[in-house]
């Protein structure tokens, strides 16, 4: 049997006995002597003494009076009645304790009440039997009262501790001796205070009167209250020491606590701490290495390339000589971005860092200048041409297509190689030197180059010019020279071209081949096309208002490859317009056939803009591209012109003219003009009047002049046809035609 249901079958056995205890008390239960006068006296005294305790100090214990009823009525009644008042007794306790907030555990209730009555019943054996110890029922004598009470006290104690203790014990499951002295032992006092007190009471009322009684009565009552204060004190002043204690010990405590939490967070600030100093070891060296590597690429940047530079200058020339840069451009990559996005040139540019490595030793150092620029220093080379055979492998690697989402890239690439110098004094002027060989690789459309000093001096001018190439317009350096442009049917003025020319306060003159291409290069261009457009009508504008001869003149004006990919052309030649007063009508715009072909259906939708105008359109250089006819006849052009080397190229007596004929037939097919440019000699203008060439332009007529030149002939109304004396014909030649590309003469 486990404990649970030992203890339960202890509980309702002791029910049971209890009840049997009660049942017995009521059956024989003798009433003589009973009265109502006694009866109330007994319930009174019953309903006092369960409330008269006193706490004892230090002590879970209490002194009690209530089992003087229960040892009086043995005294001066019967035993049956001493069970029926211990039962009344512990249920009026039990009541009393509820009213006082006290809960009570399953089964407590009713072990209490008849365990008591268990006990008693006990105790009503053990006082039947007194007879037989010798002792009689005359209580008259204070030995035989004091040795029964004594008895009937131990008794009660003995049956109602150990009743007591078997309940706690098999309730908790402990020791039945051990919980026997915790909880059994206590219970002696109450024992012994009720038979003290129930001896004295029989004495009382046996040999004393009333007043005797009441004096009694009240000395007890007197000296309970004052045991009762006594104790009160006592208690109290030790529950005051004790709680002085407790605060004493709660304030050690705390201050242990106080200290065990400051020593919590000293621990964790100098975990924070550390975390801290790694965070800022770890940051020193993330922002070390993102000052000196690319985000990108995660290549080295360009000063990590300067330090690497500086430190082979600082070892000297014997040592810096066996090392050599390399500077590489990527061609078009702008394009990649335009019309891949940039997402995809990102991936291209990873890609080229990852070949970059694969290809070139571990002791190389590869770095990344910023867009598609890298840098590459060559380690412990024998020679150039060792440094050339690493610039053609790399150049193979990064030429491979690119296959990237789906895209199959294509890129070329261009690389310059220099050497270092005793003349390089800074890293600047190394990577200065193979980036001009770079450059030099590009305009000579080659893959690779090396620096040398003739390479550099045509870079710095290029420099110069391109610098101040921007300034030029603020400092009234561009002017417009004008070449008339006739008609080859009846030689009369149609109008002209403006030609753009510098004159470098410095320098003097600077051809247009040398500083247009640098203008179209760096986008400088497009501010130089816009003043040209303004001047070229407002000179125009004036001339017409010279005469209404001159109502119909019309001014061409060049039109580059970047103006007309920009969207800001179509305002540019608006505002010329409204700003100077000319007719649409009366400009004209030349654009290349091989720009126009770059991005054919872009050119066409731009052009139409323009067209929308009124501007006339003309195509420049026409048989010098790759046009597609599927296109030309799209494009909204009013004019054809003739390149010049078609015109040159025609002999004395008229060979080679096939292609010019071609031309002329195709324009007029087409139902356009033709403009023949470069003619110089009069058989190359009969030629072309034969073939049906409308108008014409050259130094035949005129070479390109200032405006106040030009304008003296507008009022001098000269002849443009030349005179047909053919031993005038090489004065018309000036010397300037030989320097001067035909596009920019």
């Amino acid at each position: 049997m486990n404990q649970e249901k030992l203890f339960t079958a202890f509980v309702y056995g002791i029910t049971i006995t209890g009840l049997i205890s009660i049942c017995y008390a009521l059956v024989f239960l003798e009433t003589e002597g009973l009265n109502g006068s006694s009866i109330f006296l007994i319930i009174g005294a019953l309903l006092i003494t369960s409330r008269l305790t006193l706490s004892l100090p230090r002590s879970n214990s209490h002194l009690s009076f209530s089992d003087t009823m229960i040892f009086f009525a043995f005294v001066f009644f019967t035993g049956e009645l001493a069970i029926l008042l211990a039962v009344l007794e512990i249920s009026v306790g039990c009541f009393f304790l509820k009213t006082k907030g006290v809960v009570f555990e399953r089964h407590a209730l009713m072990f209490n009440v008849f365990s008591v009555a268990t006990g008693t019943g006990a105790t009503l054996l053990v006082w039947k039997s007194l007879p037989f110890l010798g002792l009689s029922n005359d209580y008259m004598s204070t030995s035989n009262l004091v040795t029964s009470l004594g008895i009937l006290a131990l008794a009660q104690f003995a049956f109602i501790s150990s009743l007591a203790s078997s309940y706690y014990a098999l309730k908790r499951g402990q020791g039945f001796w051990s919980t026997w002295k915790r909880e059994g032992f206590s219970i002696s006092m109450t024992q012994i205070a009720g038979a003290g007190l129930a001896g004295i009471a029989y004495k009382l009322i046996s040999y004393g009167d009333v007043l005797t009684i009441f004096i009694s009565l009240t000395i007890l009552g007197v000296a309970y209250l004052n045991y009762k204060q006594l104790f009160r004190d006592i208690n109290e002043s030790i529950e005051q020491a004790e709680q002085a204690e407790r605060e004493k010990t709660e304030i050690a405590r705390a201050k242990a606590e106080e200290v065990e939490e400051h020593a919590r967070q000293l621990r964790s600030l100098l975990e924070k701490e550390e975390e801290i100093s790694r965070d800022l070891r770890q940051s020193k060296q993330d922002l070390e290495y993102a000052a000196f590597h690319d985000n990108l690429t995660d290549l080295p940047n360009r000063a990590y390339l300067i330090e690497r530079l500086n430190l082979l200058l600082q070892l000297g020339p014997d040592v810096a000589r066996r090392y050599y840069v390399l500077f590489l451009d990527l061609s078009r990559f702008k394009n990649i971005n335009d019309s891949l996005g940039h997402t995809i040139g990102d991936e291209v540019l990873r890609v080229v860092a990852l070949r970059l490595r694969r290809c070139l030793r571990d002791e190389d150092t590869i770095a990344r200048l910023g867009g598609d620029e890298f840098a590459i220093i060559l380690n412990d080379l024998s020679s150039i041409n060792e440094a050339k055979s690493y610039a053609f492998r790399i150049y193979d690697h990064l030429t491979q297509p690119y296959v990237i989402q789906g895209n199959k890239i294509f890129s070329d690439l261009y690389i310059g190689i220099a050497p270092f110098d005793h003349e390089q004094l800074k890293p600047e002027d190394i990577l200065r030197d193979a980036d001009i060989a770079m450059h030099s690789a590009k305009e000579e459309n080659n893959s690779v180059a090396v620096f040398d000093k003739q390479t550099r001096s045509k870079y710095l001018e290029y420099i110069r010019l391109e610098g101040d190439l921007r300034y030029a317009i603020e400092k009234n350096e561009l002017a417009l020279h004008y070449q008339p442009l006739i008609s080859l049917k009846g030689g009369e003025l149609i109008g002209f071209e403006g030609l753009l020319r510098w004159f470098h306060s410095e320098l003097g003159f600077v051809s247009p081949g040398l500083f247009i291409p640098i203008s179209e290069d760096n986008g400088s261009i497009i501010p130089l096309t816009k003043w040209v457009l303004r001047e070229a009508c407002s000179q125009l504008q004036q001339w017409r208002e010279i005469s209404d001869e001159h109502d119909d003149l019309v001014i061409s004006v060049n039109i580059s490859g970047r103006h007309l990919a920009d969207k800001s052309l179509i305002y540019d030649v608006q505002e010329a317009l409204d700003e100077t007063g000319l007719p649409a009508r009366c400009l004209k715009l030349e654009i290349t056939e091989s720009t126009a072909m770059e991005n054919a259906e872009r050119t066409i939708e731009t052009l139409n803009e323009v067209s929308n105008l009124g501007v006339k359109l003309s195509i420049d250089d026409f048989g010098t591209g790759y046009s597609s006819l599927s296109y030309l006849h799209r494009l909204p052009f009013d004019t054809l012109k003739i390149d010049r080397s078609f015109v040159l190229n025609v002999g004395e007596n008229g060979e080679d003219s096939g292609i010019l004929q071609t031309i002329v037939s195709l324009t007029k097919n087409l139902k356009k003009e033709v403009v023949a440019e470069g003619i110089e000699t009069e058989k190359q203008l009969s030629l072309l009047r034969d073939l049906g060439c409308d108008y014409g332009q050259g130094y035949l007529f005129s070479k390109p002049l200032p405006s106040s030149e030009m304008e003296t002939l507008l009022y001098q109304k000269k002849a443009w046809l030349p005179d047909p004396d053919p031993a005038s014909e090489s004065d018309r030649l000036p010397s300037e035609i030989s320097e001067i590309p035909h596009r920019y003469a």
